[in-house]
């Protein structure tokens, strides 16, 4: 095994204050990579799949991949594996910024946080020292102002925390570093919250990683930071417009969601697009460490310059609240950033809460002065900020996700969820494989465990047509298990817009001495995807739980663009199991066996 692990982890018990050094299993990073495939292993040979996720049983894994830190483009990912409040299942939400990469550049590859503090705590890390400190005087502080105060103490630092939300254990609740970024989905930062750790702070005096064979890395690094200059997608659109580049391409086919999903079309879609962003309130782009795609957004509002939204926030506060104000979703989006909340769940209740309003299930009184009326930008930045706070007994409920709030009001079918967490940006009536992604996602309703918008809408590797089912199934087994792999090995999943397994295997190799071939790299990725969903079985996952909101399947999509088209999942979904050797959701014998996971 090469030399891009650092072979140590450290092991921080907050209950006892025992903080123990153990030795990376390299073998077993052999099998899983490091990232989302080894914390997942991890976190299932410690016994988490049956606690309580809000419990000190739980266990919260941040871990590097043997990428991380490198000089591979886009290599600055880092993942929190634990067991999910919000859907009771696997979490692993990754993140970028620069707090992974000075994890890894301080000599860790990762820390495992068990146990409970009995008052509020921290953790810094400065190379080899650890310490756990108290935090009860940055009780309640919001993210950035947390950050600042933090950076007081150790200037070279970057910061890891939770805001409000994250305290009082919303389960929408992210983890947030450098200020802007965010493990957001799954309700990690609920977990952090649950065992009172406030904040973690690392200041690495390295600023390189070793590696196995330094000039075959800096070589296939070139290539493939020649291949994202020269594609369309890396080189072009994201750098201009950023991620928010798709909502004008996802709403000329009619695929937008509106208004909770009630409608696919937005005609105000063109105020609230990357487009509009540039032209209006852009201060400038950003870009997570050794990134040269740079599609993070900076903007200006009021004066305040900060973080941007994404496509997903842009989307979800937007148009699916039937909102076409930018300045107030910038705002809004600002607020999920302060107060710690995920930035496309959070909006993505809200619209829910405005269907409920709309059908007379959320009464006036409840809604405490901001009516949840659909285009209002009072009622997206106030009730994002009530979220936060989590005070008012509506807003409590809001805070713990749309699935809940829905079943709270008898009608759990408004809430455009999958396994509790709540979809992203993309209708899959009128794109038919994402459709499957959605429903089979080991952590819930996400675009990021296999992309397929790439080759349905993008054209990347090469142009599906997404109107039809056929093949889309094995298509979103090979995207699921691709994005396993880049998760694992900490690099960021745009990257795959111009790089294929090829490519990663040359990156990986070199970094780690591995000879895996393009084949065996995504045989590795099914091992991951396969890992997780042993973990859901054992946390009491149902077949059914692979599944769409009725809407998807019943109600046809009005538009012209995708007129009467709804979601095929009925018939796509025996082919995925299929293509992936499973039986009722599941794993079988010969598939456990052939991906060494039969033990």
């Amino acid at each position: 095994m090469g030399t891009a692990y650092n072979g140590k982890i450290a092991r921080i018990n907050l209950t006892t204050g025992e903080i123990k050094v153990e030795a990376l299993d390299l073998e077993m990073a052999k099998k899983f990579i490091g990232g989302r495939g080894l914390g997942t292993k991890m976190l299932y040979d410690e016994g988490c799949a049956t606690v309580d996720p809000l419990s000190p049983e739980n266990k919260l894994i941040y871990l590097t991949g043997p990428m991380t830190g490198t000089l591979a483009p886009s290599a600055g990912r880092y993942m929190v594996v634990t067991k999910s409040p919000l859907t009771g299942m696997i979490a692993s939400s990754n993140s970028g910024g620069v707090w992974g990469v000075r994890l890894k550049h301080a000599g860790w590859d990762g820390l495992i946080v068990e146990g409970k503090s009995e008052k509020l705590c921290r953790i810094n890390i400065e190379d080899d020292k650890i310490e756990l400190l108290p935090a009860e005087e940055f009780a309640g502080m919001q993210s950035e102002a947390l950050d600042d105060k933090l950076k007081e103490l150790y200037p070279k630092c970057s910061v890891l925390n939770i805001g409000p939300a994250g305290e009082h254990q919303s389960l929408l609740a992210a983890i947030m570093n450098d200020k802007d970024r965010a493990a957001g989905r799954s309700g990690v930062g609920a977990v952090m919250g649950s065992k009172n750790l406030k904040a973690i702070t690392v200041t690495a005096s390295s600023n390189t990683c070793q590696v196995t064979d330094l000039a075959a890395l800096k070589a296939s690094s070139m290539d493939c930071r020649k291949l994202l200059k020269e594609n369309s997608v890396t080189g072009e659109g994201l750098a201009a417009f950023g991620t928010a580049v798709l909502v004008n391409i996802i709403n000329s086919t009619g695929s937008l969601p509106t208004k909770n999903w009630q409608e696919s079309y937005f005609d105000k879609a063109d105020d609230i697009s990357g487009e509009t962003m540039k032209d209006t309130c852009l201060v400038r782009n950003s870009a997570c460490y050794g990134c040269p795609i740079a599609c993070g957004r900076v903007v200006d509002i009021d004066g305040k310059v900060v973080g941007g939204p994404e496509y997903e926030p842009l989307w979800a506060y937007g148009a699916n609240c039937g909102l076409n104000d930018l300045k107030a979703i910038n705002t809004a989006n600002m607020l999920c950033n302060e107060y710690g909340l995920d930035a496309i769940s959070t909006p993505c209740t809200i619209a829910s809460a405005m269907e409920l309003y709309q059908r007379g299930y959320i009464t006036e009184e409840e809604c405490a002065g901001v009516p949840l009326t659909w285009g209002s930008s009072e009622a997206i930045m106030e009730w994002t900020k009530r979220m936060g706070e989590g005070e008012l007994p509506l807003a409590k409920l809001m805070a713990d996700g749309s699935y809940r709030l829905c079943e709270h009001y008898g009608h759990p079918e408004y809430s455009m969820s999958v396994k509790k967490q709540e979809m992203p940006a993309y209708d899959a009536r009128g794109i038919q494989g994402i459709g499957i992604t959605y429903a089979t996602s080991n952590r819930g309703g996400c675009h990021v465990r296999g992309y397929l918008i790439s080759p349905e809408i993008l054209g990347l590797p090469e142009q599906l047509d997404r109107t039809t089912t056929e093949g889309k199934a094995k298509w979103a087994m090979i995207f699921q298990d691709l994005t396993a792999v880049i998760d694992s090995m900490g690099m960021c999943l745009f990257s795959s817009f111009a790089l294929g397994a090829p490519e990663y295997a040359a990156l990986l190799n070199a970094a780690t001495g591995t000879t895996y071939t393009p084949e065996q790299l995504l045989e590795v990725g099914e091992r991951i995807y396969n890992i997780e969903r042993l973990f859901n079985k054992a946390a009491g996952m149902k077949p059914e739980d692979d599944r769409l909101p009725k809407r998807l399947l019943e109600e046809p999509i009005q538009n012209d663009l995708s007129k009467d088209m709804v979601s095929q999942l009925p018939v796509t979904l025996p082919q995925y199991y299929e293509a992936r050797g499973w039986v009722d959701a599941f794993p079988t014998q010969a598939t456990l066996e052939r991906l060494g996971l039969a033990e």
